[in-house]
Formats: structure tokens, C-alpha cells, sequence
């Protein structure tokens, strides 16, 4: 395969060139293919019929999470109601059907203006969650016990994160456009279908990905409203700005960057700015609560407190933290003005998330959500996705059984301490391991799949195929050769070079 051409002649539409089989380039998926019959020939007329890939992928993805609503049926039917551990033992737990009537919506309470019962004051959500459980809570039918409210609000808010689950599957499957099938990384992610109807995370997964898909299309704007609307329902998708700020830097495209940062931040305060005017001590819940919250399940900061006899405080965990995450984040932005070859946003993007996972206080088990979508973007290979899969789903497992453990009385069913924090460390490990793999991409070019198939940045949008105009250390060398792999030789380099593959592959 030829070099990527650069300049004026530089690549070719993506409907003018073959997409990428993931079947022809990835061995475990052309031995999962097998059980379809093989793997899909050249020459086949995908699409041209209904079946497209982003169809196929949708479909999937439904189905998909349509198993994981399966999973929580002995939850449905009475595990969430009847038995203090069995929601637990049965590993179907979900905050939604609890929060129904724990957070006022049985009562008709609004949130963030009416003050709730208990110890929980105001609800401790994002503003544009809060109006998803609530326009859920509008769209049950009330009547019937509580047992029966609560199983329709669940259904409803389910039916409202399915349509989640599929824009997220369109969205990572139309983002890199020759590569459709890394879609189906997300829709046939274990952990997604598992997690799906936890809490509801996936309305901002949806918006930023919908966001990324934006950004690749080159519409700055649209990107930045969807990532501040992703911001209004968790906060976790404003730290995308970062990476992105450091690549616009090194490309000199500040006035996207510019754009995007200016729409996050109006689409933000039109959600936000009505309820923090009219009612701020609901509208600050959220972050007092995130504040004051002590450490939680999933961190290895529990298992530091589990095992001192002088846990540290809140406030230190909480200043420890934020200086670990920042920290990483100078590594993210010293990866990108250093790397050799520019790197992807998909790859800072999944690096910045994840580090911030790994230093957080708390990792509930949908917070793997945050991270499906882009581990398909950054790294999509069947082989380390499923590995870290297979991790996020033995600590799927291993908190509800750690639950049904503290849960049992003195019966003690279920995993002890200590078998907890092996599955904390296996989460841990999992997701360090799939950052490893996304370093060394970016490190060494000629090991990115997106790369050895001769794409530049397909999620970059502006981006894709820019020049650098700034870089630190290797990154304003002049182009050079990379160390041969499997007959690959990989150019990269400083200013003016655009990067490409030479030699066959």
C-alpha cells in the first residue's frame, strides 16, 4: 500500500476508498466471525442492500442491551423489593427503581426546587439528568402499588436509554468512516449491556458521542453544544476540552477550538443557569455532594482505607486525587506535544477518562459506560478490548458479591474484603493495561490500527491530516523512519509532516 499523500493531494473521500474489514486485519475478529459463517469477502454487496454496517450495529446494539434487561428480570419480579441481599446475589441491581420513590418522584416533587425528605436533601444530580428522570417520571403511569410504580418507571427509563444505547452505536460507527465495523465493539461490549440501566449514565455517553461524531465532521460548533449538554448530565465529558486544547495547539487550529469551547460553554448555562438562579441549593447538590462524599466502592482508595488503621480524610482523599489527576493530565498534554506523530483525539480522549477513573474516589460499575465508546475510537483491536471486558465484568460481579456479603448478616454469602479488593485490582489493572496499549500508539505509529490502515485522525475532523505548527522534543524533528514491524515502515515527524505509512503492509 502506498504511502498517505499529503498536502493538496491528500486523501481520497471515505466513499472513494475500500473500508477497513476488521475480519481481513484483526485476528480475533475473523475467528469470531466463524460463527456467521466467515469472514466478510471484498466483494460483498454490504452496501448496497438495507443491511448497512450502521444498521447491522444498531441492531446489535439493541439486541444487545435487550439481554442486559434480561439479566435484571429477577431484580424485575421481586429481588429489588423483597430480601436485603438478593438484588445482589442475583447481580441485577439498579438505582433507578429505588430513586423513583427515594428522590420524590412518587410524590410529585420537582427536583433541585423541592426539598426531599430524609437525609438526602435536594437531588444530587446533573441538571439534564435530572430532567430525564423526571420527563420519565411524566411518562409512567401512576396507580397501583409502589412495587408496581417503580417496575414501569424502571421500564420507561429503560425504553429512553435503549434509544441511548443505539445513538451511541451509530455515532462511534459513522465517526471513523472507514472503519464501520469498530462499532461493533460497543454493541457486543459486555460490560455495556450489564451496565446500561445501573443509573443513567448513558444519556451523556449518547451526547458525547454524538459530540465526537460532530468533531469529526468537522463542525465545531455542534460539537461544543453537545459536549456542554454531555457536561449538564455528568461532568465527566468537559475533561475532552483538554485533550483537545493541547492537539489544537500543536495543529494551530485555535479558532475551531475557539468555537467548540465557546458553544460548550452557552449550551451549559442555558441548562444550568434557570435552576442555579431560582433554585441553588438544589442546583449545587451535586457538587457539595461530590465533595463531601467519602471514599467509595471500586477505588484503590478503599482499598488503602480498608486496610489503615488511620483511613485518611475526605478532604485529604479529595486533595490527593486532584493532584493525581492533574498529574496525569500534564502527562496527557506532555504525550501530545512530544509524541512523533501527532495523536489521535480518540486516544487522548480515552486516556484522559480513564485517568481520571483511576484516581477518582469512587468507580460505580456503570462508570465503565464512560469509557466504551472511546476504547472503540482508540484502540480497536478485539483482542485488547475484550481483555479489559473481561476485567470490567469479574468487577461487575465481584461488587455485587462483596454486597450480598455485607448484605447476609452472619451468613456471610458472597465475596469477603479481601476478595473484593482482588477484583477492585483487576478493574484497576484492566483499564491500565488498555491505556498501555493506547501509549504505545502513540508512540509507535506502525502499531496503531487506525494508522497501519493509512487514516491520519478520522475522529479529528479539522485535525485529520493538519500540519503542526508546535511541538516539544521529538515532535519538531524532522521526519523519520520508525523500527521496521512485520515489513511496515511508518513516517513521522515534526513540522509540515503529515505522517503516512510506506513499504507494504
Amino acid at each position: 500500500m502506498c504511502g498517505m499523500p499529503s498536502g493538496v493531494s491528500k486523501q481520497a473521500s471515505a466513499h472513494e476508498r475500500d473500508l477497513v474489514r476488521p475480519t481481513a486485519e484483526d485476528e480475533v475478529a475473523a475467528a469470531g466471525s466463524e460463527l456467521i459463517g466467515g469472514p466478510l469477502g471484498r466483494h460483498a454487496l454490504l452496501g448496497t442492500s438495507w443491511w448497512t454496517p450502521v444498521r447491522v450495529i444498531a441492531l446489535v446494539a439493541i439486541g444487545m442491551f435487550t439481554l442486559g434487561l434480561v439479566q435484571k428480570a429477577p431484580c424485575y419480579n421481586g429481588a429489588w423489593f423483597f430480601g436485603a441481599s438478593s438484588q445482589y446475589t442475583h447481580a441485577c441491581y439498579s438505582d433507578i427503581p429505588h430513586l423513583y420513590q427515594g428522590r420524590g418522584f412518587a410524590d410529585g416533587l420537582l427536583p433541585y426546587f423541592d426539598q426531599l425528605p430524609g437525609d438526602m436533601q435536594f437531588l444530587e444530580y446533573p441538571v439534564l439528568t435530572g430532567l430525564f428522570m423526571q420527563v420519565a417520571a411524566w411518562l409512567s403511569p401512576g396507580g397501583g402499588s409502589i412495587q408496581d410504580q417503580e417496575q414501569t418507571y424502571w421500564l420507561v427509563n429503560a425504553g429512553m436509554l435503549m434509544a441511548c444505547a443505539a445513538v451511541i452505536a451509530v455515532c462511534v460507527t459513522r465517526t471513523h468512516a472507514r472503519r464501520p465495523w469498530d462499532g461493533l465493539l460497543v454493541a457486543l461490549a459486555p460490560a455495556f449491556a450489564l451496565t446500561a440501566t445501573i443509573n443513567w449514565d448513558l444519556l451523556a455517553v449518547a451526547l458525547t458521542a454524538a459530540a465526537m461524531l460532530m468533531w469529526s465532521r468537522g463542525r465545531a460548533l455542534a460539537f461544543g453544544v453537545l459536549l456542554g449538554l454531555a457536561t449538564a448530565a455528568k461532568l465527566y465529558p468537559v475533561l475532552l476540552l483538554g485533550p483537545l486544547l493541547v492537539l489544537c495547539w500543536r495543529a494551530g487550529r485555535w479558532r475551531e477550538y475557539a468555537t467548540a469551547l465557546g458553544g460548550a460553554i452557552v449550551a451549559w448555562t442555558v441548562v444550568n443557569g434557570p435552576v442555579m438562579l431560582f433554585a441553588f441549593d438544589g442546583w449545587s447538590k451535586f457538587y457539595t455532594f461530590s465533595q463531601e462524599r467519602g471514599v467509595d466502592f471500586g477505588s484503590f482508595w478503599l482499598i488503602l482505607a480498608q486496610n489503615s488503621s488511620d483511613p485518611l480524610s475526605t478532604d485529604t482523599v479529595n486533595t490527593l486525587a486532584t493532584l493525581l489527576m492533574l498529574l496525569c493530565c500534564a502527562g496527557v498534554a506532555a504525550l501530545a506535544l512530544m509524541a512523533p506523530r501527532r495523536p489521535r483525539f480518540a486516544q487522548l480522549a480515552f486516556l484522559i477518562v480513564a485517568a481520571f477513573i483511576l484516581t477518582n474516589k469512587v468507580y460505580s460499575p456503570q462508570y465503565v459506560l464512560w469509557l466504551v465508546p472511546l476504547a472503540a475510537l482508540a484502540r480497536p483491536r478485539w483482542r485488547d478490548f475484550l481483555i479489559w471486558q473481561a476485567c470490567e465484568v469479574m468487577y461487575f460481579l465481584g461488587i455485587w458479591m462483596y454486597l450480598a456479603y455485607t448484605t447476609s448478616g452472619d451468613a456471610h454469602k458472597g465475596l469477603p474484603t479481601d476478595g473484593y479488593h482482588w477484583a477492585i485490582g483487576v478493574h484497576l489493572l484492566g483499564t491500565v493495561y488498555l491505556c498501555a496499549m493506547v501509549v504505545r500508539d502513540i508512540l509507535m505509529p506502525e502499531r496503531d490500527p487506525v494508522r497501519r490502515a493509512g487514516d491520519d485522525d478520522p475522529s479529528g475532523g479539522v485535525l485529520d491530516g493538519a500540519e503542526d505548527v508546535f511541538g516539544l522534543g521529538p515532535a519538531v524533528h524532522h521526519a523519520r523512519h520508525a523500527a521496521r514491524l512485520e515489513g511496515a515502515r511508518v513516517e513521522w515527524g515534526g513540522p509540515g509532516a503529515t505522517g503516512g505509512t510506506a513499504g507494504s503492509l
